[in-house]
């Protein structure tokens, strides 16, 4: 990391120039609540695009999604694996897992939760034609049966070593199996009151729900709020009493409140993609060009306020059992090899090109104009645009972009959670689109099919130097999250690492003092 006052010119006409500115048998469960009390007010930081139950449209939908549907496991809010529908499991060999549905478990129609509902649940993430964003992850299941209602045995294809954490998804719960497109029926701790799209979706306490004194709350109001500061004003005003994605500007201030506090990670983090189908950004010596192009420290001090620290290469969760760690698979900052290695693409004279980001998240705008600034400081000009979240989605699914800036984190605190953003057999707006490796797609599977740690630390080992030189994305930085709330709110923790999108399970436990 460079001090400030060691800045090159460069570097400090940028900063200016933004205005420097196999497991168990049996997991813990969570503890019962006590009386409900009044309705939670949620700000979140845009309105869903969907909150179907199998796909991912972002944190804010995923929390809502948490609120209505639950799978067979989940997290408490220290980030513990816990049962949710299961009330149990074993494994009784290493490709097959029996799980026990809990006998008080139903659905908000009243009707059981059965193994014909995983059974149905599963098979729609599988199907033909399906666009769930678990379906590559589920496709090492080989059979799901019932021993009886409340018993499901699952067969899979290989050794899993995070099976059960693909069963905590938020992306995979169990629905009914009389749903319709029109009608999804879930067994999560609330139900659906009403929506207005844009404004706001109200939830409502399930009675029936399977923990018997939770949730703690009567409801929950989430509110869209499209500016952070609108979002963080609505906070300091009491309007809401819960916010995601506190602004890092707002952290200092946060920090002094009597009024207010705050629950931080470091775990998601900041990345870019590239459309690769085309152009410049097919060769991976381009893209190998923009990783030593930015600064990555300039990024964590403009669009995060110093809360973060760089990140040069395979982006390994915080929490993970591996050091994978590798300074000779890296991208430092290095312009005049940037330069080289563009030279050499045949690009010396630089390109045109576009730069996707959103206006939605004031991080993603910010991290755009110093990628932007630093890219054409090696000859990539590079025109932002800068959607609403939604449109932000979408183009990134149809590979609307030349280069685009993400950031997000994983399911859970293993380097296979990097799965949904590299493997090819599942593409999302999570990952470069058109981009396909076969070496490594073949490592993910060997690490998530290999139980030994060990040989699982060597397998990902590996995937560190074919990251590197394949050039799936360019990793940015890491970056603090931070969870804003009243004094009086009370059961709330900020899932660590990776969890951190999975959040929205702590909110069954939060209350108000």
């Amino acid at each position: 990391m460079t001090p400030s006052d060691c800045l090159t010119p460069t570097r400090r006409s940028v900063l200016i120039s933004l205005g420097a500115s196999i497991v168990a048998l049996t997991l813990p469960q969570r503890t019962l609540a006590q009386t409900p009390t009044p309705v939670l007010k949620f700000g979140l930081s845009t309105f869903p695009p969907t909150i179907k139950p199998f796909d991912n449209t972002g944190g804010a939908a995923n929390t809502v999604k948490l609120m209505l549907y639950r799978g067979l496991m989940g997290y408490d809010a220290s980030g513990t694996l816990v049962t949710e529908l299961a009330d149990s499991f074993s494994w009784t060999d290493p490709t097959t897992v029996v799980f026990k549905l809990r006998a008080n478990a139903v659905f908000h129609d009243g009707s059981p939760v059965t193994s014909a509902d995983v059974a149905f649940s599963l098979n729609e993430v599988t199907k033909e034609g399906s666009t769930a964003y678990l379906k590559s992850d589920l496709k090492i299941i080989s059979a799901v049966e019932a021993v009886d209602d409340k018993a499901v045995k699952i067969t899979l294809k290989a050794p899993s070593a995070i099976f059960l954490d693909l069963m905590a998804s938020y992306c995979c719960p169990v629905i009914s199996k009389r749903s319709t497109d029109s009608e999804i029926i879930g067994a999560g701790p609330f139900t659906l009151k009403g929506s207005e799209k844009n404004v706001y979706i109200e939830v409502a306490r399930f009675k029936d729900f399977y923990q018997a004194d939770q949730p703690k709350v009567d409801g929950i109001r989430f509110v869209a709020y499209a500016d952070e500061n609108l979002r963080y004003a609505a906070l300091e005003a009491g309007d809401v009493d819960l916010i995601e994605y506190l602004p890092w500007t707002q952290f200092d201030a946060v920090e002094a409140s009597k009024a207010l506090k705050m629950k931080t990670t470091l775990g998601p983090f900041m990345f870019l993609l590239f459309n690769v189908t085309s152009g410049p950004f097919a060769n991976p010596k381009v893209r190998q060009a923009v990783g030593y192009a930015i600064e990555r420290q300039d990024v964590v001090d403009a669009a995060f306020a110093g809360r973060g620290e760089p990140l040069f290469g395979l982006p390994n969760p915080r929490g993970s059992k591996f050091d994978l760690a590798d300074p000779a698979h890296e991208w430092k900052y290095d312009v005049e090899k940037a330069k080289a290695l563009l030279a050499e693409a045949g690009y010396a004279n630089g390109f045109e090109c576009r730069l996707l980001a959103t206006a939605t998240y004031g991080m993603h705008q910010d991290t755009a104009s110093v990628v932007q600034a630093y890219l054409g400081a090696i000859g990539i000009n590079a025109t932002l645009h800068l959607p609403d979240w939604g449109t932000r989605v979408t183009a990134g699914k149809e590979g609307k972009y030349d280069i685009a800036v993400h950031g997000t984190s994983g399911n859970y605190n293993d380097p296979d959670a990097l799965w949904s953003l590299l493997y090819s057999g599942n593409p999302s707006y999570l990952q470069s689109f058109g981009f396909k490796s076969a070496r490594i797609d073949g490592l993910l599977e060997q690490g998530r099919n290999q139980v030994d740690p060990d040989k699982r630390k060597a397998i990902y080992q590996q995937l560190v130097v074919a990251y590197y030189e394949e050039v799936p994305q360019v990793p940015l930085n890491w970056r603090i999250q931070a969870y804003a709330m009243k004094q009086s709110v009370e059961g709330f923790e900020q899932l660590p690492g990776f969890l951190s999108g999975s959040s929205g399970y702590a909110l069954d436990e939060t209350k108000f003092a």
